[in-house]
């Protein structure tokens, strides 16, 4: 049975890249981080702010599943969304800069908030594909765009909350992120932090991890959003981000030479799943995924 996006369509061949699949989400979610209603107003209604990377892995797979399953597992992605969305609606409890102060409201269905949500998605997508399979053409941005336009509209989004194009999509987010807007509040600073390997990237439960991933992680992070951060890139560290994407793009740009490549693309439910079922795990035994965050109950 086929879903709402075409085999062939730039978004779908997007996020069945797996590099794509395992890295857009961690690096959207520390973009997204700088946007003060968008993440406090997500703290403040979440069943699963114990559990930090649940959330994480409960997000990428219903973003997945929308794009690459079925409609009846789209369906019911969206349905599952919907519900949960119900009670995110109220003021933000803590202060969020100049333009996000204590008391400004949110909600899920906010237009502009349910955009800016897609934006950071396509952001993070289009970046990792870039840099981990090959640059992108025009068209193909265009298309990715429009795939995420029409994604957003699945869960509700008026079509004119979105930028009318890719490159107007690109300058405002751009802008954006150059501008006195982003803002971090304590507790997107310590979630963003320890998800960017801040101190060692260790997923919870066991989950493989490694110094590549992190370097992924962090290379993929635009300078100012580092800076937001404080997360330190030296000389070396940019010189083993390069390593990494040229050696992931001659990889992808060989793969029709070498068949099948089944660990490469596909769904990445099931390691989304792997590292959701190792947090609860940790915090059944009493541990802590993120310590200042896990461990509290008020943003």
């Amino acid at each position: 049975m086929s879903g709402y996006f075409a085999a062939d369509s730039m978004v779908v061949r997007a996020m069945r890249q797996r590099v794509v699949g395992l890295t857009w989400g961690q690096r959207a979610l520390i973009i997204g981080g700088l946007h003060p209603r968008l993440f406090v107003g997500t703290a403040q209604h979440t069943a699963h702010r114990a559990t930090p990377y649940t959330r994480l892995a409960l997000t990428a797979r219903l973003m997945e599943t929308v794009f690459l399953g079925t409609k009846d597992e789209a369906d019911r992605a969206l349905a599952f969304t919907a519900k949960r969305h119900v009670p995110v609606d109220g003021t933000m409890e803590v202060d969020g800069g100049p333009a996000h102060p204590a008391g400004s409201h949110y909600s899920a269905t906010d237009p502009g908030l349910m955009w800016w949500t897609a934006a950071f998605a396509l952001d993070s997508v289009e970046f990792m594909y870039d840099a981990l399979v090959r640059p992108l053409r025009p068209h193909e941005r265009e298309e990715l765009f429009d795939g995420f336009v029409t994604w957003a509209g699945l869960f509700g989004m008026p079509a004119d909350a979105a930028p009318a194009s890719y490159p107007d999509f690109r300058r405002r987010f751009d802008a954006w992120l150059s501008s006195d807007d982003p803002y971090l509040v304590d507790e997107a600073r310590l979630v963003g932090r320890h998800i960017a390997g801040s101190a060692g990237y260790h997923l919870p439960g066991g989950a493989p991890t490694s110094e590549t991933l992190r370097t992924v992680v962090q290379g993929s992070l635009p300078p100012v959003v580092r800076e937001h951060y404080d997360i330190p890139w030296s000389a070396a560290a940019e010189t083993r981000w390069r390593a990494v994407r040229t050696a992931s793009r001659l990889v992808h740009g060989r793969l029709s030479l070498l068949g099948p490549t089944p660990l490469l693309r596909g769904r990445s439910e099931h390691f989304y799943a792997f590292v959701q079922r190792g947090e609860q795990s940790l915090v059944r035994r009493g541990g802590v995924s993120i310590p200042g965050v896990s461990d509290v109950t008020s943003a």
